[in-house]
């Protein structure tokens, strides 16, 4: 359990104040089913724009839109009453110039009632960062691995090996300077991640970049094995919920089969007939 523990929303406020304490919790969601279950447990909700690769089919989260990810913030909000919602912007909604990232950042903010958003990228953002902090748009960093930049980078390899390490320390430093209430580290390796979190004012939050950060977060269909397209290192499988759905999807599909369903329970007859709650059916 996270330190979530009566029905008063978490501000982005509360979550800068949580730096050095119990680790934030944190996960994706796209749905409001998942919303509800995840509501309970964690501190940060995030409506990651993995949602491309993870629910849409998409190779990289290069493809996400705007629209679409109003689409899924709303269905999230409807399942929250505690954590913390926290939107991504999508490639290309904020790269332009921080008057870009303002309109669709309000636009985020306005239409699906998130209390904050999440942007890519280090030194090259801190201007943006600012610029939105300041005009009331509370912003998550995100450094590191930043998948939005896959094809710069080559691939989804680790950051911040070797003297590339001063390059995302400078970056963490950016953003927490800039006004960011809290960083996302990704991919980084554990000594740097270590150095980073004792570094900078605000909450890290990691991904493949270990206990030391100040929360973590993982897809939630990573952790519950729904998701299998690849399994990063960094992934725990808490279990496996694409083994056992598929399973009574083939149990379904034998029993329709065989036409052992539908049975009698599940059909209807001439006249109602009553069932144990008292109710005709």
């Amino acid at each position: 359990m996270s330190a979530v523990a009566d029905t008063k929303a978490i501000t982005p406020p509360d979550i800068r104040l949580r730096k050095g304490g119990t680790p934030l919790v944190c996960l994706t969601a796209y749905t409001t089913p998942i919303a509800k279950l995840v509501d309970r447990h964690c501190d940060i909700v995030l409506v990651g724009d993995s949602v491309g690769m993870v629910l849409h089919g998409m190779p990289s989260t290069l493809g996400v839109t705007l629209e679409m990810m109003v689409m899924h913030a709303r269905a999230v909000r409807r399942g929250l009453e505690q954590a913390l919602m926290v939107v991504d912007m999508p490639f290309g909604s904020y790269e332009e110039g921080s008057e870009q990232a303002f309109r669709n950042a309000a636009r985020l903010m306005a239409e699906t009632g998130c209390a904050g958003v999440k942007l890519e990228g280090g030194d090259e953002m801190a201007e943006t960062i600012r610029f939105l902090a300041g005009r009331g748009v509370p912003v998550m960093g995100h450094v590191g691995l930043t998948p939005q930049a896959v094809n710069t980078f080559g691939g989804y390899r680790v950051q911040g090996r070797g003297e590339d390490a001063e390059r995302i320390r400078s970056d963490a430093l950016a953003v927490a300077e800039a006004g960011a209430f809290a960083v996302v580290l990704e991919k980084v390796p554990e000594a740097l991640a270590r150095r980073i979190t004792g570094e900078i004012a605000i909450p890290t939050i990691g991904i493949g970049a270990s206990a030391a950060c100040d929360g973590q977060i993982l897809v939630v269909d990573d952790m519950l094995g729904i998701f299998g397209d690849f399994r990063p290192k960094f992934v725990k499988r808490y279990a496996e919920l694409g083994e056992i759905a598929e399973a009574a999807i083939a149990a379904y599909a034998q029993e329709v089969r065989d036409r052992s369903f539908p049975a009698d329970e599940h059909v209807f007859g001439d006249a109602p007939r009553t069932v144990n709650s008292g109710e005709t059916a």
